[in-house]
């Protein structure tokens, strides 16, 4: 004969339940079925043992995370041990998540099973759970278990690492995305707006320092010696800002519409634009780095985005290999040196040389 007991977990505490003694564990899967959804025929195969009421909600949330996460809670311990018979070879613990059974039978030797009519016993105990318990009510027991829920499912968000390396990973793409689209727009600028002032391409390098002076200029016919102030603001260099006046004065580009104008100052505007918010978005990517994976971003600098957003997260970014991530020795500039050094050990190591030769 088996005595078979079942392990309950609600969000209101801990419940063992007892069955009637049969040969065959199996044998009780088809009344189990037929009177599951019947109160009065499941209390004649199912009675109530014992009951342990959580102390408070966060007692509840630290077994909840425990039960999750396959470990024995020290109350879930002293409740078994309380409450189960002392002869541990004739009992069988029926309980709904493997991994939490596993770890009872490694940790207290009870014998746990899963699933088949563990399964259906657990539903008639989940239907039927507050008939069961003396003093818990429908209403009481949904909202201990809507505020476990909340309290578990918050936890779960805020310590889950994954969740801001995610954010870190999207804003690496959009970055690398910004980087392509500024200078598309760049270039189409350059081509646009070098029709009419054709010499300002070979006196400014950096695209978004282009666009705003080409903004700012317009017209070239109407830059005059007034303007010269503002321009060296734009370009940060005196001399650049007068090598623009003068060009502006002898270039060879072809007159341009007013209408031509205002839809390249249009556009320029709206590059502008993207390179300030790919700066503030290489700003906030620097601090959350700095954040989640500070040694990681002091040791490889700038190189951490490319092979963040190539292995798919800070963790296997640490495990990879180098040559998977970072190809280019350039972004290693002393790498050459270990191939050196590691020679040199092996000749001193065999005693062909001198460590320090």
């Amino acid at each position: 004969m088996v005595l078979l007991h079942v392990l309950f977990e609600h969000a209101v505490g801990y419940a063992l339940l007892a069955l009637k003694e049969v040969e065959e564990i199996s044998l009780l899967q088809p009344q189990v079925e037929e009177c599951v959804l019947n109160l009065g025929k499941f209390h004649n195969i199912v009675r109530l043992v014992a009951f342990c009421p959580f102390a408070s909600s966060q007692v509840a949330l630290e077994n909840a995370n425990s039960v999750s996460e396959g470990v024995v809670h020290e109350d879930l311990r002293l409740f078994l041990e309380t409450h189960l018979p002392a002869k541990k070879k004739k009992v069988l613990l029926g309980v709904g998540d493997p991994k939490i059974g596993a770890a009872i039978q490694e940790e207290l030797g009870y014998n746990c099973q899963t699933g088949g009519v563990i399964a259906e016993i657990l539903r008639g105990v989940r239907l039927h759970f507050h008939n069961l318990v003396k003093g818990l009510t429908d209403l009481s027991a949904c909202k201990a278990q809507l505020g476990l829920g909340h309290s578990y499912s918050r936890a779960k968000v805020k310590f889950n690492v994954n969740r801001v390396d995610n954010m870190i990973i999207q804003s690496i793409s959009l970055l690398d995305q910004l980087d392509k689209d500024i200078n598309t727009f760049s270039m189409r600028v350059r081509e646009w707006y070098g029709y009419h002032f054709p010499e300002l391409v070979k006196i400014i390098n950096d695209n978004a320092t282009y666009c705003r002076i080409a903004q700012f200029i317009g017209n070239r016919r109407e830059l005059n010696e007034e303007k010269l102030e503002k321009l060296e603001e734009l370009t940060m260099d005196g001399a650049k800002a007068k090598a623009i006046l003068d060009a502006s004065r002898a270039s060879m580009g072809m007159d341009i519409s007013a209408i031509d104008l205002i839809n390249i100052e249009s556009f320029s505007s709206r590059v502008v634009s993207l390179s300030e918010y790919r700066q503030s978005l290489h700003t906030y990517l620097r601090s959350k780095m700095s954040q989640v994976a500070p040694s990681l971003s002091a040791l490889i600098g700038e190189a951490v985005r490319h092979g963040k957003r190539k292995t798919g997260g800070v963790r296997n970014g640490t495990v990879c290999f180098h040559t998977a991530v970072f190809p280019d020795p350039l972004c290693f500039p002393h790498m050459h040196l270990m191939g050196r050094g590691e020679a040199r050990l092996c000749s001193w190591w065999v005693g062909e040389s001198s460590f320090f030769d």
